[in-house]
């Protein structure tokens, strides 16, 4: 009967060699599942800056509506003063008159003056949001062309994934949460994916550092989870080596 720790390990490596055929699913897909997402992130701020171009515009016609009202209401003083200046009884009043007059004429210019200036920034807007339309464009040809080659490459894989998950979910639970927590921080850690490895060829079997024989001896005995001095993998056990026996040589007869 196998030693809890022996079956400890069992379950770990069984929990290992099936994230190693996931990831060998993933690595099929490569980069296109970080290419799209950040062709997703992308085209989220070039829609975020439209939508902040076209506020900027909206807000800037506002402007320019409260300068033409503006340039009304002055028209409107303008010819009441005048009108009012057709009837003065002496110099004083027509000269105060004369100035309301010059400063409704010098509010309209003003006025005028703002409105040009944002009729500019709108047209600079509008520009930029062709160009950006354009990006965004080219952007979203780019994302649907890869989404098209990862959803091909996705339906390919997509049962045997299933597949896999619904054993790793089966195969973690066998796992004590203390040691799936130290076996996830470990394949976080690790660039190939590996937390769990034997010891092949008297190297481990992850960072491929010698592991001297008596370590070997106390991986063989599975009384206790050893794990790599170099690089901190778990050492689940150590492979046999196959060694051919030598073919005996045939003996010449003698003449």
């Amino acid at each position: 009967m196998e030693s809890p720790v022996a079956q400890k390990l069992e379950a770990i490596l069984n929990l290992q060699n099936i994230d190693s055929r996931l990831d060998a699913i993933f690595k099929v897909r490569g980069a296109l599942p970080e290419e799209v997402q950040d062709l997703e992130d992308e085209i989220i701020g070039y829609e975020t800056r439209l939508s902040k171009f076209n506020s900027d515009i909206s807000a800037t016609e506002d402007e320019i509506k409260k300068h033409k009202d503006a340039i009304k209401e002055s028209e409107k003083l303008i010819k009441k003063y005048q009108d009012q200046q057709m009837n003065v009884r002496n110099n004083r009043e027509y000269d105060a008159i004369t100035k309301e007059l010059e400063l409704q004429d010098l509010e309209i210019q003003v006025s005028k003056k703002k409105i040009a200036e944002a009729q500019i920034r709108i047209e600079e807007k509008q520009k930029d949001i062709a160009d950006l339309n354009e990006i965004l464009k080219d952007r979203q040809n780019d994302l649907d062309q890869k989404k098209g080659e990862l959803d091909t490459i996705v339906s390919e894989s997509e049962t045997e994934e299933k597949k896999l998950r619904n054993e790793r979910e089966k195969a973690a639970k066998k796992v004590e949460d203390r040691l799936i927590k130290s076996y996830d921080k470990i394949r976080n850690n690790a660039k190939n994916g590996l937390a769990v490895v034997l010891v092949k060829r008297g190297a481990c079997g992850g960072c491929f550092n010698i592991v001297p024989p008596q370590r070997q001896a106390e991986i063989r005995e599975r009384k206790k989870i050893i794990v790599c001095e170099h690089c901190g993998r778990i050492l689940a056990g150590v492979e046999d080596e196959i060694v051919e026996e030598p073919t005996p040589k045939r003996k010449r007869s003698k003449a």
